[in-house]
C-alpha cells in the first residue's frame, strides 16, 4: 500500500465515522428525507379502499348552509347522538371539544339579557344538560385537546395492562390538556386525545400517537378510544420491551393487536380520500328523517363527527399529499386496524441503517482506493440499487419501512470523496510524471499520448517535416582534456540550453545522441509555418550559445570557445512509434532525416553554424539568407543546394545586410563563371560580412577553396528532386 492510499483510506474512513454519528444523531435533515421517502412508497401503492364500518359524519359546507353557523346548539348534536344511536351506531366518537358552555343553550341566552330574573333563567333548558343527560349509557366518546397552560388532565375510562418493561414513558408527553364540561365528560363512555402530530413541525400526518403520558398515566387517542368503546372492552394490554422501560412495541384493544413504533405512534398507511367514507350531517339531521342507505351505513359502524369545512381550519395533509379533514385520519386509523394492513418501521431499523453506512462506507473507501475508478462506481451502483430494492420489497410485501436514501447519501458522499481524493493524488502523480517525461518529450508529444487513444502503438505516417540536427564542434578533443563527470557536467548545461529553444519553438526532441540533438517540426501534431520555427530555434541556440561562451558557463576559462553545427532540411519522412511492442521510441526517420543530419556535418567545412537545405529556404524567404553553394551529400547521387542562415527578419530588412546581399550574388555569379574578379569580391564581401555578424567572415575565407560547390548545378538539382 503506497502511502497516498494509505492518507485516502484514513480520510475515508474518518468520512465514514462522521456520516455514521450524524446518522445515529438523525438530525431533521434525515428525518425529512426519511418521511418524503416512505410518503413516495405510499403514493406508489396506498392502501386500497375497502368497505369498512367506519364512517364519518361531515359537518360540511351544505350542512353549515341548512343548520347555520358552527359551533351548534348541543342540543341538536344530542338529537344527531340520538339518531345515530337508533341506527345501531357501534361507538361515536366528536373530533370536537366541548371545553366552553354552549352559548346558543336558552338559559345562557337569557342570563344576558339585562333585568331577567335569574330564577325564570334556571327553569329554563340547558344544552350542555340535555347533550350530557342523552350521552349517558351510549358508547359515545368525547375528544380532548392539549394544552400549554394549566395542569388539568382528563380522567381515563378504560384500564392498562403491561407485558414486559413499563412502556408508561414511552409516548409523548401530556404538559396539560382544556378542560371538558364536567357533565359531558362524566358521561361519556370514553375520553381520546386529538392531537394527530402534537409537536411535529412537518405539516404531513405520518404517524399518530395513540397515546400520550404524563410520566404516570396514559392517555388514548380518539381512534382507539372509539375501537375500544365499539368493541366493549374496559382495557388496554401495552407490550413493553422485554429488558427495557421507556419502549412501546405493540397494544391490544379487544381483538385487534396494532404494532407501534417505541413511542406508542401508528404509521398510518392512507388511502386516497373517497366519498364514500363521509355522510354529510344533514342526511343524519334531515327533518324527514334518515333514507334507508345512510342507516344501513351508519348500523354497526364506528361513526367519527368531524368537519370538512374549510373555514373551520381542520384540514391536514397526507402521506399521499391530499387536503382530507382532521377527522377522517382518526377514522383511517381504524380503518387500518381493523383491516390488519400495518407499516411497521421496526426499534431496530435505526441500528440497521447506521450499520449499513459504517459498513458499506468502509467497502466502497476499499474499493474506490484500491480498485480502478469504473470498478468502484460499478460498486457505487450496486449498492445504490440493492438498498433501493430492499427497501421497497420490505416496504411492499412486509409493511416494514427502512430508509435506503440515508445509506444511499452517506454512500455516495464517501465515494464522491475517496474518488475525488484519488483523482487528486493520480493528477499529482500524472503532473509528476507529465514533469520527468517533459525531461524527454516535448509537450504536444505529451499531449499527443494523453488524448489519442492509438497513440502508444507501433507504426508510424508520412508526413512532411523540418528536421534539424545539432552537433558541437571539436568535442573529441573538449571530451579528452575533461574527467569523464566533467564531460557529462558540460554536455547537461549546453544540450539543456540548447534544447529548449525546441520545446519554446513547438518542436519535437526526438533524442541525444552523445553531443548531438535530433529534432523534428509538425510532429505529432500539426504545426504552422515548422520550418520558419525551426530556423528561429537555430537562431535561438545561436544567441544562447554565444551568451554561454561569453559567460564562461562550462568553466574552460577565457578564449575558449565551444561551436556548434546546425542543419536544417524539410522533407518527407516516417513519423510515429518505431522498436519493440513493449519498449519503443517516438522517432523520424527516412531521406529528410539523413539530409538534415548530412547537412549539419558539413557545417563544418562551410564555416558556418547554421545551414538549411533549400526546400527549408523555400518557406523561410524572409529570413536573411545566403548561398552557400551545392554540397554532394554521403548518399546522393546529386549534389545538395545549401544555404547559410545569417539571421532573421529584422536583420534580412537591414541596409547591412541588403549590401551583403547585392555582393554575394555577384561573387556566385563569378564562382560560376570562374571570373578573375572572384577574389576581390570575397574580400569585399567579407569586409560586409562583418556588418551583419562575424561567423561569416570564416564563411567567406572557405569560399575560394569551395569553387566546385559553385558550378553549375541546376542538372544535378533536379535529379535529386526526382529523387
Amino acid at each position: 500500500m503506497t502511502r497516498a492510499q494509505q492518507i485516502g483510506v484514513v480520510i475515508g474512513l474518518a468520512i465514514v465515522a462522521a456520516l455514521t454519528m450524524l446518522r445515529a444523531d438523525d438530525p431533521g435533515i434525515f428525518k425529512l428525507i426519511r418521511g418524503v421517502t416512505f410518503d413516495e412508497y405510499q403514493r406508489l401503492v396506498p392502501r386500497s379502499f375497502e368497505p369498512m364500518p367506519v364512517r364519518v359524519v361531515d359537518i360540511d359546507e351544505a350542512s353549515l348552509r341548512e343548520f347555520g353557523q358552527w359551533p351548534w346548539p348541543r342540543d341538536r348534536l344530542a338529537l344527531l347522538v340520538d339518531r345515530l344511536s337508533q341506527m345501531g351506531a357501534a361507538a361515536i366518537a366528536f373530533d370536537v371539544l366541548f371545553a366552553e358552555p354552549d352559548r346558543l343553550s336558552p338559559r345562557n341566552v337569557v342570563r344576558e339579557v339585562a333585568g331577567v330574573d335569574p330564577l325564570l333563567a334556571e327553569k329554563l333548558p340547558d344544552n350542555d344538560e340535555i347533550f350530557a343527560g342523552l350521552i349517558a349509557g351510549k358508547p359515545v366518546v368525547l375528544g380532548f385537546g392539549l394544552s400549554n397552560e394549566g395542569g388539568y388532565r382528563p380522567p381515563v375510562k378504560a384500564g392498562f395492562a403491561f407485558t414486559g418493561e413499563s412502556p408508561v414513558s414511552a409516548p409523548p408527553f401530556l404538559r396539560a390538556s382544556t378542560p371538558l364540561r364536567p357533565q359531558l365528560e362524566a358521561n361519556a363512555a370514553g375520553l381520546g386525545h386529538i392531537s394527530l402530530n402534537p409537536g411535529n413541525p412537518s405539516p404531513v400526518v405520518r404517524a399518530v400517537p395513540l397515546f400520550l403520558t404524563d410520566g404516570e398515566q396514559l392517555y388514548p387517542n380518539l381512534a382507539i378510544e372509539a375501537l375500544r368503546v365499539a368493541q366493549g372492552v374496559s382495557t388496554y394490554v401495552l407490550s413493553g420491551a422485554p429488558d427495557r422501560a421507556g419502549v412501546m412495541t405493540s397494544a391490544k384493544i379487544g381483538d385487534f393487536v396494532v404494532p407501534l413504533t417505541a413511542a406508542g405512534e401508528l404509521w398510518l398507511y392512507v388511502t386516497p380520500d373517497r366519498a364514500e367514507r363521509y355522510i354529510s350531517a344533514r342526511q343524519v339531521l334531515a327533518g324527514a328523517g334518515v333514507s334507508p342507505d345512510v342507516a344501513a351505513a351508519v348500523n354497526g359502524s364506528i361513526i367519527f363527527v368531524g368537519t370538512s369545512a374549510a373555514g373551520l381550519q381542520d384540514i391536514r395533509v397526507t402521506a399521499l399529499g391530499e387536503n382530507v379533514p382532521g377527522v377522517s385520519l382518526h377514522a383511517q386509523a381504524v380503518e387500518q386496524i381493523l383491516s390488519g394492513q400495518f407499516l411497521s418501521r421496526p426499534d431496530w431499523a435505526d441500528g440497521l441503517e447506521i450499520l449499513v453506512i459504517a459498513v458499506l462506507g468502509c467497502l466502497l473507501v476499499v474499493v474506490t482506493t484500491f480498485v480502478s475508478p469504473a470498478v468502484a462506481l460499478i460498486c457505487g451502483l450496486l449498492i445504490t440499487a440493492m438498498a433501493l430494492v430492499a427497501s421497497w420489497l420490505s416496504f411492499l410485501y412486509a409493511g416494514l419501512l427502512f430508509d435506503p436514501l440515508a445509506p444511499i447519501i452517506s454512500g455516495s458522499i464517501t465515494h464522491f470523496a475517496a474518488t475525488s481524493f484519488r483523482i487528486l493524488v493520480i493528477d499529482r502523480e500524472r503532473r509528476a510524471v507529465r514533469r520527468a517525461f517533459g525531461h524527454y518529450l516535448s509537450p504536444s508529444l505529451l499531449h499527443r499520448i494523453e488524448h489519442t487513444r492509438d497513440a502508444l502503438r507501433l507504426g508510424g505516417d508520412d508526413r512532411e517535416l523540418t528536421v534539424m540536427f545539432v552537433d558541437v564542434r571539436n568535442f573529441t578533443e573538449i571530451s579528452e582534456r575533461l574527467a569523464p563527470a566533467e564531460v557529462v557536467r558540460f554536455l547537461n548545461t549546453l544540450l539543456d540550453a540548447l534544447s529548449r529553444h525546441v520545446v519554446a519553438n513547438e518542436g519535437t526532441l526526438d533524442k541525444f545522441i552523445g553531443d548531438s540533438i535530433m529534432a523534428f517540426w509538425n510532429a505529432p501534431i500539426d504545426v504552422t509555418d515548422h520550418a520558419t520555427k525551426a530556423v528561429r530555434a537555430a537562431l535561438a541556440m545561436r544567441e544562447t550559445l554565444a551568451e554561454l561562451n561569453a559567460g564562461d558557463a562550462f568553466g574552460f576559462g577565457p578564449g575558449q570557445q565551444v561551436g556548434i553545427g546546425i542543419g536544417i532540411h524539410t522533407g518527407l519522412a516516417c513519423v510515429g512509434n518505431m522498436g519493440a511492442k513493449t519498449r519503443f521510441n517516438y522517432s523520424a526517420v527516412g531521406d529528410a532525416v539523413n539530409v538534415a543530419a548530412r547537412i549539419e556535418s558539413c557545417c563544418k567545412e562551410v564555416g558556418f553554424d547554421i545551414l538549411i537545405s533549400d526546400s527549408t529556404a523555400k518557406l523561410v524567404q524572409t529570413m536573411a539568407l545566403v548561398e552557400a553553394g551545392a554540397i554532394p551529400l554521403k548518399g546522393k547521387s546529386s549534389r545538395t543546394k545549401i544555404l547559410a542562415v545569417v539571421g532573421n527578419e529584422r536583420v534580412a530588412a537591414s541596409r547591412e545586410f541588403a549590401a551583403l546581399d547585392i555582393v554575394h550574388r555577384q561573387l556566385i555569379q563569378a564562382l560560376h563563371s570562374h571570373s578573375r574578379n572572384t577574389r576581390k569580391l570575397v574580400g569585399t564581401a567579407s569586409l560586409g560580412a562583418a556588418q551583419v555578424i562575424g561567423g561569416l567572415t570564416e564563411f567567406y575565407q572557405r569560399i575560394s577553396a569551395r569553387t566546385d560547390h559553385f558550378r553549375d548545378v541546376s542538372e544535378d538539382i533536379e535529379k535529386n528532386a526526382a529523387d
